[in-house]
């Protein structure tokens, strides 16, 4: 993949990749929120994408992200929480394995923060909350102990 930023006018700047091109405007809108915007997109992708391989329907899906950032420079994201609400033909542990399915494997924007962010979520499917402040294992960069594994000799 290749972007290329050029400057147009004051804080204007156009992006341009091999599939198209767009205008950011900071700070109408600045870097970080499509940046966050990129994330939020990338698994709400996914929570279509899933299911319609699995011949299931999502309707109604909004993607609601928070992030809390460090205070000092270079202010990277500490926690990111994604709320899910939609409306399907499945039921609820499938569509709970859908937005796993993003988080832990399919969503590469999402997989390029984990080890340095705490994320969590909340899924509220066909109007009723079935996860609430789920937290990733494998985010925030986190060293879990699991213990002595026994393994083959050196």
């Amino acid at each position: 993949m290749k972007v290329s930023i050029t400057h147009k006018e004051a804080m204007k700047f156009e992006a341009k990749t091999s599939k198209s091109s767009f205008i950011i405007d900071c700070p109408v809108i600045s870097p970080i929120e499509y940046f966050l915007s990129g994330i939020i997109t990338c698994s709400a992708t996914d929570i279509i994408l899933i299911p319609k391989n699995q011949g299931k329907t999502v309707t109604d899906l909004k993607v609601d992200g928070e992030v809390h950032r460090n205070e000092d420079h270079p202010c990277k994201f500490n926690t990111l929480h994604l709320t899910y609400s939609f409306n399907s033909d499945a039921d609820d542990t499938a569509a709970a394995r859908w937005v796993m399915a993003s988080l832990e494997t399919y969503c590469s924007t999402i997989n390029t923060i984990r080890d340095t962010t705490t994320i969590s979520y909340s899924i509220t499917h066909n109007g009723k909350l079935i996860k609430e402040n789920e937290q990733l294992i494998s985010g925030g960069g986190s060293n879990i102990d699991m213990g002595t594994i026994e393994g083959c000799p050196a």
